[in-house]
């Protein structure tokens, strides 16, 4: 009998692990049905599976309150389907404003499924008292980090270290290859309010950084078209050379002399590919406000969490000026000694994530979840 799986993703790089996931799943069982919601990658994976990244990836309480009507009715709509489809497992990937409600949800409606989220939520930097809330709705958890393990069993959740996907997906492109000294790269993210917050601030250093040194070239990515274009309306309107390009982040990761990152997923894959950086992040005033009241951890960069200090420095809300963002890069910039010092400090930090099989062993740990039922 098929086994019928519905999977919900909300962000670029939840698609983009999602269909990782969904791949390694086929290969071990090619007769799952796929279901739900995700991206470009997890709807080309399956004709059943929603594209909805466009309008489902926003950042901030202000922006989703904002937006409250389209979820609501997106959230309705996904607990009817997963009724109607009624899955034999559900898999929710990443983005816990979303996910975490939908586990709920369902168990509260009384759907008889069994229930996995893949790529832990944050929850042990927040909202600690939630994980007990979780162990009532979720059957299984699979972790990307070993230190999070622990902390979920101690709760009464199970959970289980697949490792991280950054050595499936970019584990060829980890060298110590020659790098461009005079490119700087900049990646603000992929949502359109990190692109409104943040490259402003990055295309300000890029110019102070200009007057001090003209050869300097800039390159920025995008995660998409529409991302691409906004883009490059604020680096006309700036008036900064600045080359920008569409799914080069990577590339941008291993090519560059440095880089401003934005926090995020790419925080974590740029440390792995050793790019020396700073990490830049604004978000509205109410949604910073909130968020210093719940957040437990001193740091917001993964490499930092993951190092338990600030190896990466971090220029958050009133800090994320062209002033002090200008000034780490150019310290950056100068000292060849300063860049492969911080390189070599990122790859140490995240050597634990490179094994590869993550993929393969998230699928292993997902199928034995519906064995068991």
């Amino acid at each position: 009998m098929r086994s019928k799986i519905y999977i919900v993703a909300g962000e670029v790089s939840g698609d983009n692990h999602g269909a990782g996931l969904m791949a390694e799943m086929d290969a071990i069982d090619s007769e799952i049905q796929f279901h739900g919601m995700g991206g470009p990658d997890m709807a080309n994976h399956s004709k059943s599976i929603k594209n909805w990244i466009s309008d489902s990836a926003v950042v901030g309480f202000w922006e989703v309150i904002k937006k409250y009507g389209f979820f609501k009715k997106v959230f309705d709509e996904v607990v009817q389907e997963i009724e109607e489809v009624n899955p034999d497992l559900v898999i929710l990937v990443d983005y816990p404003g979303f996910n975490l409600r939908l586990a709920e949800a369902i168990t509260r409606r009384g759907i008889e499924t069994k229930i996995v989220y893949y790529i832990s939520p944050q929850v042990w930097a927040w909202k600690r008292g939630r994980v007990k809330r979780m162990a009532e709705t979720i059957d299984c958890m699979l972790c990307l980090f070993p230190f999070e393990v622990p902390f979920y069993n101690g709760s009464g959740l199970e959970a289980k270290f697949v490792g991280h996907p950054l050595a499936d997906s970019l584990g060829h492109l980890r060298s110590d290859g020659k790098r461009s000294e005079k490119l700087v790269a900049l990646l603000p993210g992929s949502r359109d309010r990190e692109i409104e917050k943040i490259f402003p601030v990055m295309l300000d250093s890029a110019r102070d950084i200009l007057k001090i040194d003209p050869s300097i070239c800039f390159s920025a990515s995008a995660a998409s078209e529409k991302g691409a274009e906004k883009m490059r309306e604020m680096v006309l309107a700036k008036e900064v050379p600045c080359d920008v390009n569409v799914g080069n982040a990577h590339e941008l990761m291993v090519k560059a002399s440095c880089g401003a990152v934005a926090s995020g997923t790419a925080t974590i894959e740029a440390a792995f590919l050793g790019l020396p950086y700073c990490l830049v992040y604004k978000v509205s005033a109410l949604t910073y406000l909130l968020a210093r009241a719940l957040i437990s951890v001193k740091f917001l960069g993964m490499a930092n969490i993951l190092a338990g200090r600030e190896v990466v420095r971090e220029f958050l809300q009133t800090d994320a000026t062209p002033e002090k963002v200008s000034s780490e890069l150019l310290r950056l910039i100068v000292s060849s000694e300063e860049r492969k010092s911080l390189s070599e400090e990122l790859k140490e930090v995240t050597n634990p994530l490179a094994e590869s099989g993550s993929y393969a062993l998230a699928a292993e740990e997902t199928l034995e979840v519906i064995k068991k039922n």
